[in-house]
């Protein structure tokens, strides 16, 4: 049985807990500054226990890795270079949520010289977005575009936002206030976050989509060279972008992301009640022909082992779950030290004990 710490308690640390305990092939140490809450989150299975968490004192944190065989940070993402730090100095393997480049950047470097697997931006976007990617950039000798959208989306909202908090506030303001990485005609760059808009339609819906940050991962360095334009954005019901531009231009919330924080979360309410959008398409060139392919799949809020979680929740724990797995059991034949997302095979992943909860057989027709 593998021993991994989860730092972190919340509502994404609380589907990666019910996963690996359902599995009975993983024990897990829940960790949390609210101890209270690590102990709901861990619960009663024998394979789980709650330890308290204080990121500041370094020997009590060692204290809590030191027989485990992966720390996995479920927790904001400028907690994890600490948390980074730590594995490094034991020699323990890692993984993480964030969508932060710069922690990324800051994880590769602890990488380099280290004999354990790092593996951040795990998830869904960064994280299975790009293994999907991947997937379709391979089908092709020559690739011209590739376009990433995801939307974590309530499934009946009525406020004029059109939106429910789904998962960490602080993740989303980060994503909505920092530049973001493209590739245009070539050209690595940083675009404004909340432009780049347009107006698609999937399954008969409306929706909107605009820029946002660190939903590439490391796509944006694989791609370097190899293609034309390379693009995310984040999928929204049309009107949300217009309000949430207000917000952080004309009343300047993005100087204040702690106020905003604390107005999203006294006036948004939180739901389980979701779907996550997942949607790729890549042009470009096979046997001398322009082509397009396309993975476009809707996962649902459902019930998983007995418990009601909802799709953010079931497609980040999925993607964080199936890598340390698949890279423990050495079914990703790699050297340790930094892995990124796009080097497990998207079939590897969909075959998975945790992968297959993001399993969607339409989307990977044609893509063979």
């Amino acid at each position: 049985m593998k021993t991994v710490a989860l730092f972190g308690a919340g509502k994404i640390g609380e589907a990666i807990t019910a996963l690996f305990a359902a599995s009975g092939r993983y024990r897990v140490k829940v960790c949390d500054a609210d101890f209270a809450r690590a102990k709901v989150v861990a619960g009663t299975p024998s394979c789980c226990e709650a330890h308290p968490l204080n990121l500041s004192d370094s020997t009590a944190t060692k204290e809590i890795l030191k027989d485990c065989d992966f720390v996995l940070s479920a927790l904001p993402y400028f907690c994890n270079k600490t948390v980074a730090q730590a594995a490094a100095d034991l020699g323990i393997h890692y993984a993480d949520l964030t969508e932060d480049v710069d922690t990324s950047r800051f994880i590769a470097k602890l990488a380099a010289t280290s004999k354990s697997y790092f593996i951040p931006q795990c998830g869904l976007a960064p994280g299975f977005i790009s293994i999907a990617a991947a997937h379709l950039i391979s089908l092709f000798d020559t690739v011209d575009t590739v376009k990433l959208r995801v939307g974590a989306l309530p499934m009946y909202p009525t406020n004029r936002l059109m939106y429910n908090l789904t998962w960490s506030t602080d993740g989303l303001i980060n994503e909505y206030c920092n530049p973001c990485d493209v590739i245009a005609n070539g050209v690595k760059q940083s675009a404004p976050p909340m432009e780049g808009y347009e107006r698609f339609s999937l399954d008969g819906d409306e929706y909107e989509a605009f820029n946002t940050s660190g939903g590439l991962g490391t796509l944006y360095e694989m791609l370097q060279g190899r293609v034309r334009d390379l693009t995310y954005k984040t999928i929204r019901y049309p009107g949300h972008r217009d309000l949430m531009v207000f917000l952080l231009n004309d009343l300047r919330f993005k100087d204040d992301r702690e106020t905003l924080k604390k107005v999203l979360e006294r006036s948004i309410p939180t739901t389980h009640q979701d779907k996550c959008i997942i949607f790729v398409e890549a042009t470009g060139a096979i046997k001398g022909h322009t082509c397009a392919k396309t993975y476009a799949s809707t996962v649902y809020n459902q019930m998983v082992n007995n418990r009601h979680l909802s799709a953010i929740q079931i497609t980040t724990a999925a993607g964080v779950c199936a890598p340390i797995d698949l890279l423990l059991s050495g079914a990703v034949p790699r050297a340790c030290g930094f892995v990124r997302a796009e080097d497990i095979s998207l079939s590897a992943f969909l075959a998975n004990e945790f992968g297959k909860l993001c399993r969607d057989d339409r989307a990977l027709r044609g893509l063979s």
